[in-house]
């Protein structure tokens, strides 16, 4: 895992506060202040292209859907071949939810 590279309490300090948060708007916030326009595109645009990618669509309409780079195209589908799964949990979380309610 790449994060070992990084302070482990910081890293456990953010994502405490992404588990704290209790409903969409206290994520706008939160994320309004913590990240700037680009990189919240940036990590949008990652888990759209994974969803994507697990649906079947080219890299061809990838890209002219999203704006994704090939590189990031092939980043992306390197985690969901070889990753952790974590796509996988986010898009099947996200899944799970709006089927039940």
């Amino acid at each position: 895992m790449q994060l070992n590279k990084l302070n482990k309490k910081e890293i456990e300090q953010l994502f405490q506060a992404v588990l704290s948060l209790e409903n969409m708007e206290e994520c706008y916030q939160f994320f309004d202040d913590l990240c700037t326009v680009g990189e919240m595109k940036s990590l949008s645009q990652r888990l759209e292209v994974a969803r994507m990618l697990r649906e079947g669509y080219t890299y061809n309409q990838i890209e002219a859907e999203t704006g994704a780079s090939t590189a990031t195209i092939s980043r992306v589908k390197r985690c969901l071949h070889y990753g952790t799964d974590g796509y996988t949990l986010a898009l099947d979380a996200i899944k799970n939810k709006e089927k039940n309610g």
